[in-house]
This record gives structure tokens, sequence and C-alpha cells, in this order.
């Protein structure tokens, strides 16, 4: 994963996710994410930010910087949060040397922390709210308040304090990107204050030095000032970190007592697919009715933390889909309605899940998995092909149910060698090459590569 997700107009947005803790664990991926300010997003920049499923925007600035510059885009996904955490009046020095920088910023973030109490606490129940979702904090160049907020968070996380440090510093990457967009606004000037973008590592070391000789350490500030008890800090943890090891996911066959479950997952993830602009599922379309069926004519498999933990994904698993891929011999299974939980699933739950599939088909004596995604969908195809399985076809009318009619792709992967294959293979000692075939459905011709 990277750590700097590339915008042409922000030039220090980065995902927290990856950072190892103490007993082990690591902060999850794509689920907070620290940012110069978002009022500059806009055009392919937006499209990529909305791409990133980010459902909650902190905005760490002044009142009147926002004024001024504007805030983050509205969005009916987004819920956004104006929390101030600097109250003082604050001068910047003039341009010098890192040994006047390193004590300015230092006693900056050490009132920062004293006065911003209030703006800090919320910041930290936003970001443990399961119904936030992925969040994404800022300021203006995404350094000193933003800066303060990730440190305290990966602290209560329990990251090391090295890699707290590593993790300020990094802006120095964005330094010389800041200080050209200053100079093309000010072609005759020079930035006006002291270390203008710059972000020394020793600022950081020095900081949680300080609020160590205060509080003993900056999680017991949490605790002292800011209320973060136990309870508090487990939540966070709980959304923001990978499961504890020995949590591998488990498998089990639905039963009817996870209807509601189901119900819940697949609304979820047809609300996460529209902040992401993919235009696939719709909240509200599937009830109960649809997935008691599935338990009766068909295979439904969850996905667990493991054999008692809370359910991260599920899926569908039919032996026949006629809709997508008219009359079919039995040599194939079909996924559909692949699923997971987002504040519970590790990263690669979907690709667990698949190949937990593809070994159900296989067990089941067949040698194809199959599934479809709608033809709009390029990104859902592109993760599906990295996966493993192919285009073999386009079905231009496919009778979607609740969902109405629309152009899928087909897609396919060989989970084992069938007889013939297997006949052919020891007759020539080559690898069998795809064929082409054409099927003939409800009067439209679509062409199917490999098909058995």
């Amino acid at each position: 994963m990277k750590r700097h997700i590339p915008f042409e107009r922000l030039h220090n947005f980065r995902d927290l996710g990856g950072y190892v803790t103490e007993d082990g664990r690591a902060v999850r991926w794509e689920q907070v994410y620290r940012s110069d300010s978002l009022s500059k997003l806009r055009d392919a920049d937006w499209d990529r930010f909305l791409a990133l499923g980010v459902r909650t925007v902190i905005d760490l600035r002044h009142p009147w910087e926002i004024e001024a510059k504007g805030r983050v885009p509205e969005h009916p996904t987004l819920a956004y949060h104006r929390l101030s955490t600097e109250h003082r009046a604050r001068s910047q020095p003039s341009p010098g040397p890192d040994a006047v920088l390193v004590p300015h910023l230092r006693e900056r973030y050490l009132a920062m922390a004293e006065d911003g109490v209030k703006e800090l606490r919320r910041a930290l129940e936003v970001l443990a709210d399961d119904d936030s979702g992925p969040v994404a904090f800022h300021c203006a160049s995404g350094k000193d308040r933003t800066g303060l907020l990730a440190a305290l968070v990966l602290a209560l996380l329990g990251v090391a304090e090295a890699d707290i440090v590593e993790d300020y510093a990094l802006t120095e990457l964005a330094t010389d990107r800041f200080l050209a967009d200053w100079r093309a606004d000010h072609p005759e000037g020079e930035p006006p204050w002291l270390g203008f973008g710059r972000a020394p590592a020793e600022v950081m070391r020095l900081f949680l030095a300080g609020m160590s000789e205060r509080y003993g350490s900056l999680r017991a500030y949490a605790e002292q000032l800011l209320g973060a008890d136990a309870e508090s800090v487990a939540a966070l943890r709980r959304k923001l970190l990978e499961p504890a090891a020995g949590r591998e996911l488990s498998f089990r066959r639905a039963d009817e007592s996870d209807v509601p479950v189901l119900v819940r997952l697949r609304d979820e993830a047809a609300r996460w697919q529209i902040a992401q602009g993919i235009a696939q599922w719709k909240p509200g379309e599937l009830g109960e009715e649809h997935f008691r069926a599935r338990l009766v004519d068909s295979e439904i498999w969850i996905a667990t933390l493991g054999p008692d933990g809370p359910v991260a994904g599920a899926w569908e698993l039919w032996w026949d889909d006629p809709a997508a891929w008219g009359p079919q011999p039995p040599t194939a299974g079909y996924v559909h309605r692949l699923m997971t939980d987002r504040r519970v699933a590790p990263p690669g739950t979907g690709r667990r899940m698949l190949e937990h599939a593809e070994r159900r088909v296989r067990a089941a004596g067949r040698s194809l998995c199959r599934l479809d995604c709608r033809a709009n969908n390029p990104r859902l195809r592109a993760y599906y092909a990295s996966a493993g399985f192919e285009v073999v076809g386009e079905q231009p009318s496919k009778d979607g149910g609740v969902a109405g009619r629309f152009a899928a792709t087909l897609l396919q992967k060989r989970v084992r060698e069938d007889e013939r294959r297997l006949g052919e293979r020891a007759a020539d000692g080559r690898q069998l090459s795809a064929e082409g075939g054409a099927v003939l459905f409800r009067g439209a011709v679509w062409r199917l590569k490999a098909t058995l």
C-alpha cells in the first residue's frame, strides 16, 4: 500500500495505515488519512478523493481560514466537522535557521495540546465512531495541527514514538511543492516565515518529550485532559487496528439467523459503492425474502473473525445462472453478492472469500468459478482480473430483477481440470489454447472464450 496518495493540488495527503503497534498489530489501511487543506479539491482530485471512500472530514483550521479559503466540497455521503484546535494568536518567526524553528514549533504544539482539549477530545470521538467510516483530518499544510492529532492517534493505538516522529517528518517530502505554490502566487517574494512547509523530526521528538515531562506520556495526557479512558481507547483500537493475531478468517454456511446481517451487509456495501461513484447496487434493493430464498436454492457463506468472532463478509454461491450465462452444463459455480463489512474485515478479506468460493466449486467437482459485474464498472472488473478472473464475454441485457436490465461483463477462472482437458494435456503435453464459441441467448449473440 502507498502511504502518500498523489493529487494534483494536494501535496501532503497520507494514509496512516501500516504502522505496527507495541502488541504486534497494525494500523488499518484506508481508514484514516491526514492531509493539507481539502478545500483545494476539485475536478479529477475531487473524483479521486471520493473514490477513497472517505465518509467524514475533520477540519482543524481557524474559522477565518475556512472563510478565506473555503472548506471541503459538500457531498451527500460526507460528514463535516469543524474543530479548530488552536486558540491563541500566534506569530510566525522571520526566516532563520532550524535552531530557531524547532523550539518555536515545540512550544506551539505544547500550547495547542492544552488549549485545544475540547476539539481534540471530539476529534477522537469521531475517529472512534464506527458510523464515521474512513476519516480524513486536515489543516492548511497538514503539518502542525494535523501533525499533533496524528501523533495523538498513533500514540493511543500503541505505535512506537520513533514511528510517530517518522510520520511527522514525512511532510518534508512535500516542502518543495509547498514552496513552488507559494512562489507561483508571489513571484516577487519569498516565504514570509521561518521553516515554511518544513517538518524537522526533532520538533516531534521534543514535543513528545515535553508531554512526557508534563503528563508522563502522550497517552497519559489523553487520559488526564481528554478523558480518553480505557473504553474509548479500546473503541479507537477496534476501529483502526487490524484484528489481533489468531483471529484469522473462518468460514461457515449461513442459516436463517444470519438473514438480518446479510441485509445489513448488502445495504452498507451499496452505500459504500455510491460514495465511491460506483453504479452497481442501491440500498434497500434486497430484503430478507431474497436471502431466505437463496438459502433454499443456493448456498450463502459467511466469513467471520475466528470461529466465534464478528461477521467480516458474505457471498452467495449458485450452481446455475441462466440470466447472465444462458443454459450451461453443470461445470461451474457462480459467485454473487461478494460483500465485506469494512469496519471489521481485515485487508484482503474479499480475495480470501473468493479463494474459499473457488475451493468450494472445486470440491463440488466443477472446473470453473464464474461471476459477472456491470459492464460500466471498470474498477470492479479490474479487481476481479487481479484475482485471476478473465473476461470471457458480455451479456448485453441481463435481467437483474429489482435492479432492472443492464449490460454485464462475464468473468471466469478455471479452478480444476476437467476430464476432457486432462486427456488432451496427456495426449500432446502442451497448454490447451483458449477456444472460441458462440452462444445464442435471447436473440443476442455474444462471444464466450474457454467456456468448458
